[in-house]
C-alpha cells in the first residue's frame, strides 16, 4: 500500500495557449515538485480545476504524472464529485490506470444525510478496490461537515484509511485515520497532533522549506519546524488572495515554471492581486527583480 505521509502537493493542472491540458508542462512540473521535496501529488484536485477537466483529461493527466514520477512519489488521483455513480466510475478508471490512491470529496450541493454519506463512500470504497482512499472534510466548499465522530465510522470502511482535514477547527487525531492537513497554514500544527502530512499549495513554491518543516517535526526538533514555517506565513497568506488556484498559478508563472492559464468561471490574477504574490515571492527570495 501506497505511504500518504508528508508533503503531498496538490498539483495544478498546465493549460496551453487554446487552453488544452499541457501534458508535457505537467509532467515537467510533476518532476520539479518531487525534486523539491514533495512526497507525492495529488492529480485533479481543486487545485487542479478538477471542475473543469473531462474524466478523459484527469485519466491522461493521471496517466502522464504515474509515468513521469510514479515510481519515486504517490500519486493521488482527486475521483470525487456529488453524484456516487460518476465517483464510483471515475474511480475506476483511477484505480486501473494504477493511481496510488484516491482522493473522494463530500457531496456537495446536494447535502446528503449521514446515511447518504456513508452509503456514498462505501460505493467509492468498492469501486477503488485495493486502492486506498483519501476522504476530503472541507466544508467550506461543500456546505456539510464530515464531524470527528462520522470520520472515525467512516474509518471502518474497507480501504478508508486517511481524511484530508480542511476544517480547521475539527483538526485533531480520528481513529482509524490518517489525517492530513488540508490547508498549508495548518501543516505544522496537524505533524503536532500526531497527523501524517498535508495535501498542500504554497509547496508549489516553497517545496524544500516546507520539506524541512516535516523532516524537522517528524525527527523531534520542532522548535526548528517552527522556525522554518514562520517564515513561509507570508506565501501562505499571498496564495489566499483570491480563490486557489489562481495565486499560486501566477506565482509559478512569474518564477518561470508554468503560464498562469486557468479555465472559466476561474480567471487570471488581476494587477493588484499580482503585485501582492510578486512582492512576497520577493521577499521570500524566489524573484530577484520586480519584473514578471
Amino acid at each position: 500500500m501506497a505511504e500518504i505521509r508528508g508533503v503531498l502537493t496538490a498539483m495544478v493542472t498546465p493549460f496551453d495557449a487554446d487552453g488544452a491540458i499541457d501534458l508535457d508542462a505537467a509532467r515537467r512540473l510533476a518532476r520539479r515538485l518531487i525534486d523539491d521535496g514533495s512526497h507525492g501529488l495529488v492529480v485533479s484536485g481543486t487545485t487542479g480545476e478538477s471542475p473543469t477537466l473531462s474524466d478523459d483529461e484527469k485519466v491522461r493527466l493521471l496517466d502522464a504524472v504515474l509515468d513521469e514520477v510514479g515510481d519515486r512519489a504517490t500519486v493521488i488521483a482527486g475521483t470525487g464529485s456529488n453524484d456516487t455513480a460518476h465517483t464510483v466510475g471515475l474511480t475506476r478508471k483511477a484505480r486501473d490506470v494504477g493511481a496510488h490512491a484516491v482522493l473522494v470529496v463530500t457531496p456537495y450541493y446536494n447535502k446528503p444525510n449521514e446515511a447518504g454519506l456513508r452509503g456514498h463512500f462505501a460505493a467509492a470504497s468498492e469501486a477503488a478496490g485495493e486502492t486506498p482512499i483519501v476522504l476530503y472534510n472541507i466544508p467550506s466548499r461543500c456546505v456539510i461537515n464530515l464531524p470527528p465522530d462520522l470520520l472515525a465510522e467512516l474509518a471502518r470502511i474497507d480501504n478508508v484509511v486517511a481524511v484530508k482535514q480542511a476544517n480547521d477547527d475539527e483538526l485533531g487525531p480520528i481513529e482509524g485515520l490518517d489525517v492530513l492537513a488540508g490547508n498549508d497554514e495548518i501543516f505544522l500544527r496537524c505533524l503536532e497532533l500526531g497527523g501524517t502530512g498535508g495535501i498542500l499549495v504554497a509547496s508549489h513554491l516553497v517545496g524544500p522549506q516546507m520539506r524541512e518543516v516535516y523532516d524537522a517535526a517528524t525527527s523531534g526538533e520542532l522548535d526548528r519546524a517552527r522556525e522554518i514555517e514562520s517564515g513561509l506565513h507570508g506565501v501562505y497568506e499571498a496564495l489566499t488572495v483570491t480563490s486557489n488556484p489562481t495565486p499560486v498559478k501566477a506565482g509559478l508563472e512569474m518564477v518561470g515554471v508554468i503560464g498562469g492559464r486557468l479555465r472559466l468561471p476561474m480567471v487570471e490574477a488581476d494587477e493588484q492581486q499580482r503585485a501582492e504574490v510578486r512582492a512576497t515571492l520577493e521577499r521570500q527570495g524566489l524573484l530577484a527583480t520586480s519584473a514578471g
